[in-house]
């Protein structure tokens, strides 16, 4: 049975997962033959918000611990991420990938990736294994991974960013993926558009599908 890598970022969209994307993302590779195993960085989040008045709260959480909530505790720590033993990794997206995995939402183009989420994709990508992202989650393939093609959906701001960084951005709408060759990379933009759950549900299900495609 093939076995996908799932890299959380949190607990919750405005500062770590989107929490339908990655609950969808792990329904799709179950219900496509395949199982999972759940990682995230050990490391203190960006901040915390309050998802119901958007505010910043006076408060530490770790990264690591929150994306355990959504993993229903069974989860590890992503430096123990060994290439070798999985099929392929995806990335759901929300904001904590652009706060705590890495600093796109600060930087922009400029931005840096967190140490274990980039060794976990060069690594992956040296053994042809294949790679997906959801949402936001693309910045990461396009800032480490040279004249790579990505979606994330319509927004001017951020395709320009992406293709600034050396990377080419496809426009896409709800559920469609652009897939990479070079890079064995599936992308796909969820909640970058002005989506529903259904439409997220597509998304994930056709990055899997596309993924599985790949090994």
């Amino acid at each position: 049975m093939k076995k996908i890598a799932v890299v959380l970022s949190g607990n919750g969209v405005f500062d770590g997962t989107e929490i339908h994307e990655a609950t969808l993302t792990l329904y799709s590779i179950i219900k496509n033959g395949a199982t999972y195993e759940i990682f995230a960085p050990n490391i203190d989040q960006h901040h915390v918000i309050n998802h119901i008045t958007g505010e910043e709260m006076p408060e530490k959480r770790n990264v690591l611990v929150e994306s355990a909530r959504v993993a229903r505790g069974k989860i590890t720590d992503l430096a123990d991420f060994k290439a070798k033993n999985y099929d392929g990794i995806i990335f759901p997206g929300g904001f904590g990938v652009a706060k705590n995995l890495s600093s796109f939402a600060f930087d922009g183009t400029d931005c840096t990736i967190n140490f274990d989420v980039e060794k976990a994709i060069r690594n992956m990508v040296e053994q042809k294994k294949p790679i997906g992202a959801l949402c936001i989650a693309p910045v990461l393939f396009a800032k480490l991974l040279e004249n790579i093609d990505v979606t994330i959906g319509q927004d001017k701001d951020t395709s320009e960013a992406i293709n600034a960084m050396g990377a080419n951005h496809k426009e896409t709408t709800h559920g469609e993926v652009v897939i990479d060759k070079k890079y064995n990379a599936v992308t796909t933009p969820c909640y970058m558009l002005d989506a529903n759950i259904g439409q997220i549900g597509d998304g994930a299900n056709n990055v899997v599908k596309a993924l599985l495609n790949l090994i």
